[in-house]
């Protein structure tokens, strides 16, 4: 039983955490600033997604069922 509390309460433990501020490595620095960039970007402006990494739906999903339309293409398998 003991073990057991003791296992809990680290798995609650673990499940903490930190709230500060991002910094890099000590002895290490931030990656230079991208070319033209006015000022150099800071550790959580660098976690941010870019549209290109995360684009949105263009397309529209079907909400409802549709027959199909005749594929020319669709062949039977040569065999």
């Amino acid at each position: 039983m003991r073990s057991f509390v003791i296992l809990l309460m680290l798995a609650a433990l673990s499940a903490c955490g930190s709230r500060a501020t991002l910094q890099p490595v000590a002895g290490r620095q931030l990656p230079v600033a991208p070319y033209g960039a006015k000022e150099q970007p800071n550790a959580d402006a660098l976690l941010e997604g870019t549209p290109q990494a995360t684009p949105e739906r263009s397309v529209e999903l079907r909400k409802r069922s549709e027959e199909r339309q005749d594929d020319p293409f669709d062949f039977p398998p040569k065999g």
